[in-house]
């Protein structure tokens, strides 16, 4: 088969038995570090995605993708406005809540929480607090019955299980004979979910819709209408939309901006480990410039026997830097493979390496989720490779330009 010179010459010292094992080892070095630069990129690339992707289907199994509230407060027209939102053909849901903070006792503890109101049939078309049920189901909220159902890390804060009575103290005031006090109302509590979503899961509780109208003093009235779309990224656009159908007096808002600066911090997070590792893999493709400064210093002989042949400079140069390549692309693939390996396995991995230390790497109190995700992207993948291969291929042009000046006459005077 056809091969042009360079290549095939280049291809040759690539194989070939050096008399110096230092230069082979150098080389090897240079491609198993490549090879690990490449895998952690890729891995951390793919642990980033899927953080980003977990947190967010974290944040919006409870929260929703779009908001409506009323500037003045409550929203009585909100009976009136829900069939006119359906009416939209991105929107599969709308439900109205009451939101509102107090605080909770039991036992002699105290935590603050977030009271939701909400009607638990209408609930599941915008969350999937239904699904996240450990203890009991939405249906438990019964109007009148003032039952309560609690986040399960705000339950084992407090110690409270089902059937327990805890008292909600809100900021409303009610004025008696000794004075000024909070209301106090106990509810019993119903059920408990679990979402894997620490901030939510330590601050939230549900009520139904008219147990907390009457809490809250907001008879007829709710905090807003909460919206699920077919499609979360249209959320912006319906948001816009609305603005410019509903009348005045409605604030919209979507999860894209109620939740924008913790997003961009992922971004930004992610931007920076990039970098990070592009320099560890830049650091082992220059290991490429001195395995060739080594290369061309050991085969000065040979490249001034071709020299004279009539081979040209660029033809010389040309010879080394498919060396060069050869070993970053080497390295290259090396690392994809293992990048691509560890990335599809690494939710397998780490739990496993977790139950045999006996330690716990993703703790859910601070990083919100309780696993180690990953959503490995193709587009990352090349992206990684493509700047490997580059860093590699600049790598080797400075040996090259120099086995490209070396002398015919000067080269072989000595040997």
């Amino acid at each position: 088969m056809f091969r042009p010179l360079e290549i095939y010459v280049g291809l040759r010292y690539t194989r070939a038995k050096r008399r110096n094992h230092f230069i082979s080892f150098i080389s090897f070095i240079s491609i198993f570090g490549i090879a690990i630069g490449v895998t952690a990129l890729i891995t951390v690339m793919s642990v980033m995605n899927g953080f980003e992707k977990e947190l967010r289907s974290s944040i919006l199994r409870v929260a929703s993708h779009a908001v409506i509230t009323s500037a003045d407060g409550g929203m009585e027209s909100w009976q009136r406005l829900i069939p006119r939102l359906e009416q939209y053909p991105e929107v599969t849901g709308v439900a109205p809540f009451i939101k509102a903070e107090g605080m909770l006792s039991f036992g002699g503890v105290v935590s603050g929480t977030m009271i939701r109101g909400i009607l638990p049939d209408e609930e599941p078309k915008v969350s999937s607090l239904g699904d996240d049920m450990v203890l009991g189901s939405l249906q438990e909220l019964v109007p009148g019955d003032f039952s309560i159902i609690l986040g399960k890390d705000l339950a084992d804060r407090l110690g409270a299980d089902i059937g327990d009575r805890v008292t909600l103290i809100t900021p409303q005031v009610s004025v008696t004979a000794v004075g000024v006090m909070p209301r106090l109302k106990r509810f019993v509590v119903a059920g408990m979910f679990d979402t894997g979503n620490y901030e939510y899961d330590s601050v939230l509780a549900l009520v139904h819709l008219d147990d907390a109208a009457k809490l809250f003093l907001m008879p007829g009235q709710v905090s807003g209408v909460r919206i699920k779309l077919q499609d979360m990224f249209d959320a912006p656009m319906l948001s816009q939309q609305l603005v410019r159908d509903l009348p005045l007096g409605y604030l919209i808002s979507d999860w894209t901006r109620q939740h924008v600066n913790f997003f961009k911090a992922v971004q930004t997070e992610k931007l920076v480990m990039f970098v990070i590792l592009t320099l560890i893999v830049a650091v082992a493709a220059f290991n490429i410039v001195s395995t060739l400064v080594m290369v061309v210093t050991d085969k000065r002989a040979d490249i001034a026997i071709l020299r004279t042949l009539g081979m040209s400079p660029a033809s010389v140069m040309m010879i080394f830097m498919v060396q060069g390549v050869v070993i970053g692309v080497f390295g290259a693939l090396l690392g994809v493979v293992g990048g691509v390996t560890l990335a599809q396995n690494i939710e397998t991995i780490v739990p496993a390496i977790e139950q045999a230390l006996n330690v716990k790497f993703i703790n859910g109190d601070v990083y919100m989720i309780s696993k180690l995700p990953s959503d490995m992207q193709w587009s990352d993948v090349l992206k990684v490779g493509g700047i490997s291969f580059l860093l590699s291929l600049i790598a080797t042009i400075y040996p090259a330009w120099r086995a490209a000046r070396t002398q015919p006459a000067e080269a072989l005077r000595y040997e």
